[in-house]
């Protein structure tokens, strides 16, 4: 019995052996596939890329279009996988990178290891010559040419203008004795003020048209890129067609000698005659100006309305603010406009401005693209995949910041571990309006507390829809009184 057993084996083996060898291997390279899967493990990145193409797209799009703002998609998602994610938005794989050792390394990596990589919308909102949109053999020279504007001796003249605007804008307001939006003001001040410099506009139907323009291209920089007639992307591919079509216009005009003005606009045309290298081409000129327009204006104007809402909150600051403000004042002839040495010995409202910037966070993320397959600390990231520098995660780590959710200007007072204060971004591609973002809030914050204490109307913190930086829903309504009303 046993030996007609053996003989049936081994007739079975012989029959299918080919089978039986199969089958081995198979088992053999799934086991050595799940035994490599458990070592590596801690290498790889927790989430959910979703659906292809799709993911998570549209819980983005749905958190951006609720009171808490888009970033709430990354809280959730954080508090779901942890620091450290992955998910999949309009068909690309995003990493979020919540470490200053992350960020040091995304940073110092610029162009070598790292490109910037804006989702779609954005990067069809601000065209394909943008600084920031343009590779590494443009953005150099592009970045050069465009710095002028955010010079020392332009930054001077520039403080000086918008002294003089906002000290006549503010005190028009309180005449009228009526509750105001900040965000509003700020955005058509700054707005007026970039005009300004950069193309010397000051007709205001044609200022209206921009800002109109502008408006509905920043609407469309986080939203479904498809031209659908009524969605926010159609709409703002439409006002940037209508936008690139009205500088073409002023660009014709100071070719023709029909308008001279000493400005950005001026400069760019007077370097025609230059070589290729040292000069930008029309679409070049006209990105950018939309660029310098939008970024200049939205950001700037949001870190205003902040710390008009954080300064209500913390009167003491407050308090603190409005006393080194005045003791400029006084040494400064009746009437006299703020300088840049003024600005420069504004301590306490320098370390506002920070605090402002870093707990508003109006640039919520920096993202970039691997261009090769990498790894930062520890974890994999493949080529092609975008790595966001989550700068409001570093900004409210309390390893970093003791109490990050309370406003504490003072806490600048020590200097700040590296890559841990980054509302700028840092490397190669810092953000080239730094400077002129730092005097803007600088003269806003002089003026509003030198000559008035201001009331907020709606304290109600809910954010704006649809934005892509977080500003408030109310946009932070006031009414001032003048100081020596009191």
């Amino acid at each position: 019995m046993l030996t007609m057993s053996m003989e049936v084996v081994l007739l079975l083996l012989s029959k299918y052996y080919d089978i039986l060898l199969v089958s081995i291997l198979v088992i053999s390279i799934t086991a050595l596939y799940l035994s490599k899967g458990a070592k590596n493990a801690k290498n790889c990145i927790p989430g959910s890329l979703g659906i292809p193409f799709v993911g998570e797209t549209f819980a983005l799009l749905s958190a951006t279009n609720s009171v808490k703002g888009c970033y709430e998609f990354v809280r959730l998602r954080r508090e779901w996988h942890g620091k450290w994610f992955k998910t999949r938005i309009f068909g690309k794989i995003h990493v979020f990178v919540p470490s200053v050792e992350g960020a040091k390394a995304i940073f110092t990596n610029d162009f070598a290891l790292f490109n910037k990589g804006y989702v779609k919308s954005m990067a069809d909102a601000v065209g394909k010559k943008s600084l920031l949109c343009v590779p590494q053999e443009s953005h150099k020279r592009i970045r050069r040419l465009l710095s002028d504007p955010f010079s020392m001796n332009s930054l001077s003249k520039f403080v000086q203008r918008f002294d003089k605007m906002l000290y006549e804008r503010l005190k028009k307001v309180q005449k009228e004795g009526k509750s105001f939006t900040v965000l509003d003001f700020n955005m058509k001040i700054t707005f007026d003020a970039m005009c300004d410099m950069l193309m010397s506009i000051k007709d205001s139907s044609l200022l209206e048209q921009i800002e109109k323009d502008c408006t509905a291209i920043s609407d469309a920089m986080l939203s479904f890129p498809v031209m659908i007639p009524g969605t926010r992307y159609y709409k703002g591919i439409k006002a940037r067609g209508r936008l690139m079509e009205t500088f073409k216009g002023m660009i014709t005009a100071r070719r023709n000698g029909k308008e001279y003005f000493e400005d950005f606009l001026q400069s760019m045309y007077e370097k025609d005659s230059c070589p290729a290298n040292q000069k930008l081409d029309d679409e070049e000129i006209m990105d950018n100006l939309l660029t310098l327009i939008i970024a200049g204006q939205t950001t700037t104007a949001a870190a205003m309305m902040w710390s008009v809402k954080f300064l209500d909150e913390h009167r003491g600051a407050q308090n603190r603010l409005r006393e080194e403000q005045l003791s400029i004042l006084r040494r400064k002839p009746n009437g006299a406009l703020l300088t840049m040495d003024d600005l420069n010995s504004m301590s306490y409202a320098s370390k506002v401005v920070k605090e402002t910037l870093r707990m508003s966070n109006v640039l919520l993320w920096f993202p970039r693209v691997a261009l090769n397959d990498c790894s930062i600390e520890g974890f994999e990231i493949k080529k092609g995949w975008h790595a966001n520098i989550d700068a409001t995660c570093i900004h409210y780590d309390p390893t970093l910041y003791k109490d990050p959710m309370q406003f504490k200007p003072s806490r600048f007072d020590e200097i700040q571990k590296p890559y841990s204060y980054i509302p700028f971004g840092s490397g190669p591609r810092t953000c080239l309006g730094i400077n002129m973002a730092k005097v803007t809030m600088l003269v806003f914050l002089h003026r509003l507390t030198t000559g008035y204490k201001w009331t907020v109307d709606d304290p109600d913190r809910s954010l704006e829809k649809k934005a892509h930086i977080p500003r408030l829903r109310s946009g932070c309504p006031i009414t001032l009184t003048a100081l020596q009303d009191e």
